[in-house]
């Protein structure tokens, strides 16, 4: 992990190398806004608490840790059980390691000196976690900052540091959680190469899905052949979230892959493949979607509400450019749905009075994007004084907020058919006027259409840090060529990979 330019976190091979200086950077970010805060105190000390290494249930079967976000946002530890501290005044970054056993030595590997620990993360000091009391203690701190906030997109509450002894010193759990949150909305340049590196990987990912694309395969056979690709290639071994494999019918659940239906269907011919998957680099994510016809051909009705959908998108993508509301880009998605839906003929009369009554909810229930960075559905989209609108559709944006040059967000407008809403919206007057039942008909059992891309908001407009096939002849065209290139090859053995 040793450079001679700093030290940063590296997988080998064409991995990326992402630099400690990231995470200082961070830190000097984070000690900037609690410096300028009025309500905090001189010789404050931040104080987080990393993630804990769990077993599955009762048993000693251990799961693949993936570090706490926040924590991770300030550190960049990649080990378990640890804990950072941050003077305000000074800028001297403090990291707690577990003094581990000596039998870790023979079941673990070895046990590595607190310098080793200062060097791999070029923080100020390393200490053991069983001395946090003493260490804090001697710098004798006004007041410990530690993380207690509820996150907008869960409703959970970040855990907050705590340990023994902990009870002498004097705590605000208040102060720290919106401005560490504020630091994540906005991107700096270091964290962008690594979100373009995890999009770049998961889009040639998903490249790879749809050239391996066969009638009679699983979904699941394709889910494995992108978490295959993005860990060989791009030394993700974690996802950003479940992958999403929907075929037919399949397509049009918002959330499928669960346990409960866990990408099993078998793709069959005239189905459409909706597939959300993302992969996910020291902790930075990608969230890409790419709907495309398992046959490799689209038929008129899937070209019709894909170009539909493709259209919204790329209006999204024109007008996004800072200063923009957030839910003006979900009302704009709304209106093209609605627009094309009418002439496709499946809805009929004036577009705004089918706005008055949230027709467009009908065929998209969900938000229009979402923040993305160390979590998928980032934190920061809902700040106080930015409120959450109560309308169909628009409850389900994840953020309400005026668009800022660096924040990193998904657009992935989508048109499904969805028998639940479908049939609500037929039984109430004020929208079914506005529906074509035979035309509907038709597209009972379609699915659905999800084009999803991950952007950068920049001075002028943004940036698309995804790449892949988008057009209907786009993905005809590679559709074509992938399955006749891998009709007797394994794609990962016999595509050369793409820097």
């Amino acid at each position: 992990m040793a450079a001679s330019a700093g030290q940063y976190f590296w997988l080998g091979n064409e991995t990326h190398k992402v630099p400690v200086a990231l995470f200082a950077l961070n830190r000097n970010r984070l000690l900037a806004r609690l410096r300028a805060n009025k309500d905090v105190q001189k010789n404050s000390i931040v104080v987080l608490q990393g993630g804990e290494e769990t077993q599955r249930y009762c048993t000693d079967t251990g799961i693949i840790f993936r570090q706490e976000s926040f924590f991770h946002w300030t550190f960049g530890v990649t080990e378990a059980d640890c804990y950072g501290a941050i003077d305000v005044d000074t800028g001297k970054s403090l990291l707690f390691v577990p003094k581990l056993p000596e039998s870790y030595a023979v079941w673990m590997g070895k046990i590595h000196p607190r310098e080793y620990f200062r060097k791999k993360y070029e923080v100020d000091e390393v200490h053991y976690t069983d001395e946090i009391s003493s260490v804090l203690a001697s710098r004798n701190p006004s007041v410990l900052l530690t993380l207690r906030g509820v996150n907008t997109d869960s409703g959970n509450v970040s855990k907050e540091a705590s340990f023994e002894g902990i009870s002498q010193f004097q705590v605000n759990n208040t102060i720290l959680h919106p401005e560490i949150v504020e630091c994540r909305v906005i991107k700096t340049d270091l964290e962008l190469e690594v979100l373009r590196y995890s999009n770049r990987i998961s889009s040639e990912a998903h490249k790879e899905v749809m050239k391996a694309a066969k009638l009679g395969m699983k979904e699941y056979e394709l889910e494995s052949l992108f978490l295959h690709f993005c860990y060989k290639r791009g030394g993700m071994r974690h996802t950003s979230y479940t992958c999403i494999c929907g075929s037919g019918d399949n397509s049009s659940v918002l959330h499928y892959g669960h346990a409960g239906a866990p990408n099993d269907k078998t793709i069959a011919d005239g189905d459409l493949c909706l597939f959300d998957m993302g992969g996910e680099y020291h902790c930075y994510g990608s969230d890409i979607t790419c709907t495309f016809p398992a046959n490799g051909k689209f038929t008129p009705d899937q070209k019709a509400i894909y170009e539909a959908v493709l259209r919204s998108s790329r209006a999204v993508m024109k007008a996004v450019k800072p200063g923009v509301a957030w839910p003006n880009m979900h009302r704009l998605t709304d209106r093209v749905h609605l627009e094309e839906l009418t002439k496709i003929g499946i809805l009929k009369g004036n577009v705004d009075d089918m706005v008055k009554v949230h027709l467009g909810a009908i065929f998209m229930p969900h938000g229009l994007g979402h923040f993305l960075g160390i979590d998928v559905h980032d934190v920061g989209g809902y700040p106080e004084g930015v409120e959450r609108s109560t309308e169909p559709g628009l409850k389900s944006l994840r953020t309400g907020r005026i668009l800022q040059e660096g924040m990193v967000l998904t657009i992935e407008p989508g048109i499904y058919f969805i028998d639940h809403l479908l049939d609500q919206a037929l039984a109430d007057p004020a929208q079914s006027c506005f529906i074509n039942s035979e035309a509907l008909q038709r597209f009972r059992g379609f699915g659905g259409v999800r084009i999803e891309d991950d952007i950068a908001v920049t001075a002028n407009g943004m940036e698309l840090l995804t790449c892949v096939p988008r057009t209907v002849e786009e993905i005809e065209e590679f559709m074509a060529q992938g399955q006749a290139s891998t009709r007797s090859a394994d794609p990962i053995a016999s595509e050369k990979f793409l820097n």
